[in-house]
């Protein structure tokens, strides 16, 4: 395979991780905001117990993101760095201070609900700033007058396909949230929020999958070459694959279990949905070939040189095969042990 397209998979897992985990921890921050003043339930504590050990993971991939992207992709990062600078520093802000209270909150607890505010807020505000830079990486709405690039605010703000990215973005950290916590929480043994969270994923998943094709169908007045790109057969074929895992995904939520008392499998909803994103985020990824910024940057201008491809190559591997054991042991950990889920 040719090194620009091993780079660009790297990228794409990174990517993708990060998505999945990310909107789950982003999501969480909502629910434990939405349920902190609710006395009947224990959403707000169960969602609040999954961040307390999950937000430093996920950032972990976060930052793996950004260096692969720097490192592999230089002539594409200088180019997306700069001309989406205010969305980045806005994240890196919201994302600075969001760390800062999880930390203290845990040790000055008179800052405990205004932690639970802020969390929840860039909860939602966080992705909406991220997935920005995708309508506006293909869209078109970039202007080069040979020494300066320029977006296009205006026309990618009246742009049916960006409102409708953000609107997918939002419902997609929403519902995996959901899976995800009414998993934990079964695994708690709070059964009053499984039945929360599985019904807020019961309302959610058509919602999301409304949003997903509505986001693709609006690329075609903005950016139909992409359109075309995701109509070709093998990628249909990959969409087709993805609607059926989002089925038995959602399906999973009725799915009989041991004692009527826990009807659903929250667990294979939450594996097979995993999978529909996968299948259909690399279907949208590759899509997006052979640009990174539309139409003025391609993969191929923008990839590193062979040396340094390799080292990068090389340094990943030994990170992997170092953070993989370290990943899964925490999760089962995490997931697992009674003495934290059950305190």
């Amino acid at each position: 395979m040719d090194s620009m397209y091993i780079a660009l998979i790297i990228i794409w897992a990174f990517l993708f991780i990060y998505s999945i985990a990310g909107s789950i921890d982003f999501g969480a921050g909502f629910w434990a905001m939405y349920y902190q003043n609710r006395t009947d339930t224990e959403s707000s504590s169960i969602a609040n117990r999954y961040l307390s050990p999950s937000w430093e993971v996920t950032n972990v991939f976060l930052v793996l993101l950004v260096v692969a992207f720097v490192g592999f992709f230089p002539g594409g990062a200088s180019s997306l760095g700069t001309l989406m600078i205010v969305p980045f520093c806005l994240v890196l802000i919201l994302l600075t201070i969001r760390s800062a209270f999880m930390v203290y909150s845990h040790s000055v607890k008179k800052y405990s609900r205004l932690f639970t505010i802020f969390s929840g807020t860039t909860g939602l505000l966080i992705p909406a700033l991220l997935i920005t830079i995708l309508p506006a990486a293909i869209g078109g709405y970039i202007m080069d007058d040979g020494v300066n690039q320029y977006i296009l605010v205006d026309r990618l703000f009246s742009s049916s396909t960006f409102y409708t990215h953000i609107g997918f973005g939002l419902a997609t950290e929403l519902f995996l949230s959901s899976l995800l916590l009414s998993d934990y929480a079964r695994e708690a043994n709070s059964m009053e929020t499984y039945h929360t969270y599985r019904r807020n994923a019961m309302t959610l998943g058509p919602i999301t999958l409304a949003f997903a094709v509505a986001a693709i169908f609006t690329l075609i007045p903005h950016a139909p070459w992409m359109f075309e790109n995701i109509t070709e057969n093998w990628r249909l074929v990959l969409l087709g694959l993805s609607f059926l895992a989002f089925i038995i995904g959602y399906s999973a939520l009725w799915w009989p279990a041991k004692t009527k008392r826990k009807v659903g499998q929250p667990r294979y909803a939450v594996i097979f949905i995993i999978i529909q994103f996968g299948l259909a985020s690399f279907a949208y990824s590759s899509a997006q070939l052979p640009y990174l910024l539309y139409p003025d940057v391609t993969v191929q201008e923008a990839f590193t040189n062979e040396t340094m491809f390799r080292l990068l190559l090389f340094g990943y591997a030994g990170g992997m095969a170092v953070l993989i054991p370290v990943f899964i042991w925490f999760w089962r950990l995490f997931m697992k042990d009674k003495r934290y889920l059950l305190k």
